[in-house]
């Protein structure tokens, strides 16, 4: 770091992206993002309603806020759109997080979590998985702190039911609880319904998993009135143009082709399914995953050792340092083609092993 930077952030250990290489020859299983395209369909609104560009975007996302409402059944003033749900994460632990109302988040969960925390000065409380790596709901009963629980989880993939999230808002009727719903369409269970029932609820997503969009970045967050007036506080004092014109008129247009989305949701739960079977029959310990990834472990050989004899094999997947989950990869669900090439190569290099 320079002798500039700020002593504020000089312990800040920043979140550490998965692997993005320029070369086009790599199977890339790493980021969890969609195999596939946005919708010829949408390419073409998006073409043809696309703001001019030598305007600012838009301010107040009225047509995609007014798409969502129809949706989900609920207000338009219930919605405010982000640069990507990070950025909406950002601003929740801005809103809603200081020295007296501190956070908790699972210890192994989405790594953003922390960095934000520490980035905005929070104190923040991990709280740590069951043995079979699922979150329990009682441990979040009455902590008197803003939660942050992404559902389902990552990397583990597992999921709450709306049921048990609706007990842990209850449980703490003066906190702030954050669901990070950025899988959820790929077997999980949506709470933006209980937003109507809570007023200390607020649900996020992304249009980067489901919607293809991942390059554009667009999310939104769901909540009480209050809640989002106090998220564009946040938004007006940062940076009110924060979606750009062209994701704008995508992510309508996406959100007009909800087909292609589910065929899409379908396809990858499919070929999740047929994965997970394949690497079971291997020897493979998989989680119970509800998002377009899985977690796995084999007894045959290390998961760090996995990983790199993947990469050298110009494969992608994702390994975590973590001493809980060291011996774990994630592996994003691809294409049926990608999942083949996969786990051909497992086979080869198991073959190889002793």
């Amino acid at each position: 770091m320079s002798r500039f930077f700020s002593s504020r952030h000089a312990s800040l250990v920043p979140y550490t992206p998965g692997e993005q290489p320029k070369v086009l020859n790599v199977t890339k299983l790493n980021t969890n993002e969609c195999p596939f395209p946005p919708s010829e369909k949408a390419l073409r609104f998006a073409a043809e309603n696309t703001r001019p560009l030598n305007l600012y975007p838009e301010l107040q996302f009225v047509d995609i806020r007014g798409r969502l409402a129809g949706l989900y059944g609920i207000s338009p003033d219930n919605f405010v759109l982000g640069n990507g749900s990070d950025e909406l994460l950002n601003f929740a632990f801005m809103a809603f997080c200081d020295d007296q109302k501190q956070a908790a988040f699972p210890n192994i969960s989405y790594g953003f979590y922390p960095v934000y925390a520490e980035l905005n000065h929070v104190p923040y409380l991990e709280i740590p998985l069951r043995e079979d790596f699922s979150i329990a709901p009682e441990d979040y009963f009455n902590l008197g702190r803003t939660i942050f629980i992404a559902n389902p989880n990552a990397p583990t993939g597992m999921a709450l039911t709306r049921a048990q999230v609706d007990e842990i808002v209850k449980r703490n009727p003066d906190s702030v609880v954050v669901i990070d719903e950025a899988y959820v369409d790929f077997g999980g269970e949506t709470c933006i319904p209980l937003i109507q029932k809570y007023d200390n609820l607020l649900v996020i997503q992304t249009f980067s998993k489901s919607r293809s969009m991942a390059g554009a970045r667009l999310g939104f967050a769901a909540g009480s009135e209050a809640l989002i007036a106090d998220l564009n506080t946040i938004r007006y004092s940062t940076n009110p143009y924060n979606v750009n014109s062209m994701t704008l008129a995508l992510g309508l247009g996406v959100l007009l082709d909800k087909e292609t989305t589910r065929k899409n949701c379908r396809t990858i739960m499919e070929n999740r399914a047929w994965t997970v079977a394949e690497l079971e029959s291997l020897g493979f310990t998989v989680l119970p995953s509800s998002a377009n990834f899985i977690f796995a472990r084999s007894g045959r050989i290390d998961g760090g050792e996995l990983y790199a004899k993947l990469k050298a094999r110009n494969i992608l997947i994702r390994h975590f340092d973590k001493p809980e989950i060291s011996a774990w990869n994630r592996i994003t669900i691809g294409t049926r083609e990608q999942m083949d090439i996969l786990l051909r190569n497992i086979r080869e290099i198991l073959e190889e092993k002793p």
